[in-house]
């Protein structure tokens, strides 16, 4: 569908639309996801996707969800270069849009997606789990020091406490209030931002989207860009950077020690991660 970043030297006549596939997981800089997106892996190709000549720049989505500092940051750049560049953004969501997805997505002058595509998912989640009665089963002693009396707030290894709990609850407050601020701000005009349904962190399929106005449309990039520009338009993929070697090197250099200890811990929390990963996607069916 999209052919690969073609040089100024080389372009012809024929008009060509520049796109960027933002895909995975948001948030990798800790190492927990693979192919995490976050603003350092993708300010580059965007910094690319922006200098194209023409006035229309497109973004496709396909992701989960994630970190919400990374997805704002990413949104923000998006906005930024656009304002900058004086571009209009059209973004089309794959097979999901939702949370941190959905977030970039608002980046979008305009959203188009699939009737099959999932959007929404306008809310704030953390999960993990209680280990406090399997290490007391299996006779297990934990020693921790601190210093700060909160500084051990919600360990899942300690049982939970009622304050801990009311003080992660408004931080996602806050979190989601400013979600839900940016979601009205960007959709003004084709959402009811008085529909409370649309910010309790449900999630919908593309044509119940753009009845609610979360996306503008049904259709695909190539015809989008048919319409607007004529048969001959061209897509020009622009590449995401790739991993390093060095950088893979070091991502992987736990499973590669001859330390036990080391080794264990590496896989372990490798496979920790392609779990959380998996959930991720699992949330929306895929």
């Amino acid at each position: 569908m999209f052919r690969r970043y073609l040089p100024k030297s080389l372009r012809s006549k024929t008009p060509h639309v520049p796109v960027l596939r933002l895909t995975g997981v948001i948030g990798g800089e800790n190492g927990r996801f693979s192919r995490g997106l976050t603003l350092a892996a993708a300010a580059g190709p965007l910094k690319k996707l922006f200098s194209f000549d023409g006035p229309v720049v497109a973004i496709s989505i396909n992701s989960p969800g994630g970190s919400p500092v990374q997805s704002r940051l990413i949104h923000d750049r998006i906005r930024k270069l656009a304002a900058e560049k004086e571009k209009e953004v059209v973004v089309f969501v794959e097979d999901v849009g939702a949370s941190g997805g959905y977030m970039l997505a608002c980046a979008g002058d305009e959203i188009l997606c699939d009737e099959s595509s999932i959007l929404g998912s306008i809310g704030v989640i953390s999960a993990g789990f209680g280990l406090d009665r399997v290490i007391e089963r299996w006779g297990i002693e934990r020693r921790v020091y601190t210093a700060g009396e909160k500084k051990l707030a919600l360990d899942p290894f300690s049982p939970e406490k009622s304050d801990d709990i009311k003080r992660l609850k408004a931080i996602q407050k806050d979190i989601h209030d400013g979600f839900v601020g940016l979601v009205k701000t960007r959709r003004e005009g084709r959402i009811d931002p008085e529909n409370a349904s649309l910010f309790t962190g449900e999630f919908w399929a593309g044509g119940k989207a753009v009845e609610l106005g979360l996306a503008d449309r049904i259709e695909n990039l190539d015809q989008a860009m048919k319409d607007r520009f004529g048969d001959k338009v061209k897509l020009v993929g622009i590449p995401m950077q790739k991993r390093g070697f060095f950088s893979l090197f070091r991502s992987q250099s736990s499973l590669l020690s001859t330390d036990p200890s080391v080794l264990a811990d590496g896989l372990v929390d490798g496979l920790l991660s392609r779990v959380e990963e998996r959930v991720h996607w699992q949330r929306f069916g895929l």
